[in-house]
């Protein structure tokens, strides 16, 4: 995209800065603002360059059709490498398994919250051949919640409808998905790293468009917010899949929303392809999603045995 039009783009963000977007940039910009400025001024530097090389296709106002915005993502990206390098110490590995063009970026769940989804897109920012935003497909009720529509549509994210994702795969956008949903993100503290039922939508999707599965599984997310309770029924009483009780959430109040500081991997496997009618029974579609679901358990079995400790 021209330089000029991304221009005209922060612009026109500057503005609107009593819209949504406006509120979003503010609390991104209050985030990074924690860190030194240098560091913040010399990672905001590498974002925009590394943004610049996106295959993403946006309009002259730095928009996709889906209402991805090349400076809401700027700032967004800021605070999540000060995250990636500075909190988690994340440790990529694979990552040259993430083929150019479409992809299904397929992963385990966990924390509570979806840091994990974070921290796998900063890692396929910062550290693939081109640069790649991970798309994600997020929960229908996450637009319900207020701001966060904005926030997901300015960073990426849609709703995890079919067509959205097909859309996606045929721009030859890089699309993530958690099959586990909420069983796996609220899942309790015992069941850590334990992969729970996977749905079989990403896979009638990988068949419709051809496109490949990149397994890939993430170490340090099950320790991050450990789950000692579930409480669903309150969940929907208040319009949500889950209430989660953690070890420090909500004895804390606000404070025990944040993670403890633990140490990320995250392991990207071999593409695997898969061929065959979309359609097919859900019994034919399950012997291919198992074997997705059996690579990553591998992958996480693997990482949770070589590391050396929870927190370095």
């Amino acid at each position: 995209m021209p330089r000029s039009a991304r221009k005209k783009s922060a612009s026109t963000t500057a503005r609107t800065e009593v819209s949504p977007e406006g509120w979003l940039g503010s609390l991104l910009d209050r985030i990074a603002g924690t860190a030194p400025f240098d560091v913040v001024s010399d990672i905001n530097a590498e974002v925009t360059a590394r943004l610049e090389r996106i295959p993403t296709q946006l309009n002259a106002y730095g928009y996709d059709p889906w209402g991805f915005n090349f400076d809401a993502m700027r700032r967004a990206l800021v605070a999540c490498v000060l995250i990636y390098r500075y909190y988690f110490r994340v440790e990529t590995d694979g990552i040259e398994h993430l083929p150019k063009g479409r992809v299904l970026v397929i992963a385990n769940h966990a924390g509570q919250v979806a840091l994990d989804a974070a921290m796998i897109g900063t890692a396929t920012f910062l550290e693939s051949e081109p640069p790649r935003i991970l798309r994600g497909m997020g929960e229908y009720w996450l637009p319900t919640v207020p701001f966060v529509s904005v926030a997901m549509t300015r960073t990426g994210s849609v709703v995890g409808t079919p067509k959205n994702c097909v859309d996606l795969l045929r721009r030859e956008e890089a699309v993530i998905a958690f099959p586990e949903g909420v069983r796996g993100m609220n899942k309790l503290y015992s069941q850590r790293y334990r992969l729970q039922r996977f749905g079989h939508g990403f896979m009638r999707l990988a068949l419709a468009t051809e496109t490949p599965v990149v397994p890939v599984a993430v170490i340090g997310s099950e320790e991050q917010a450990p789950g000692i309770a579930n409480l669903k029924s309150l969940g929907r009483l208040l319009g949500m899949p889950a209430f989660p009780i953690t070890l420090t959430w909500p004895w804390l109040g606000p404070l025990g929303l944040v993670p403890l500081p633990v140490k990320y991997r995250i392991y990207f496997g071999s593409p695997m392809h898969f061929s065959g009618d979309p359609d097919e029974e859900d019994a034919v579609i399950r012997q291919r999603v198992e074997k997705v679901k059996r690579t990553i358990q591998a992958m996480l079995d693997r990482g949770v045995r070589e590391r050396s400790g929870v927190f370095w």
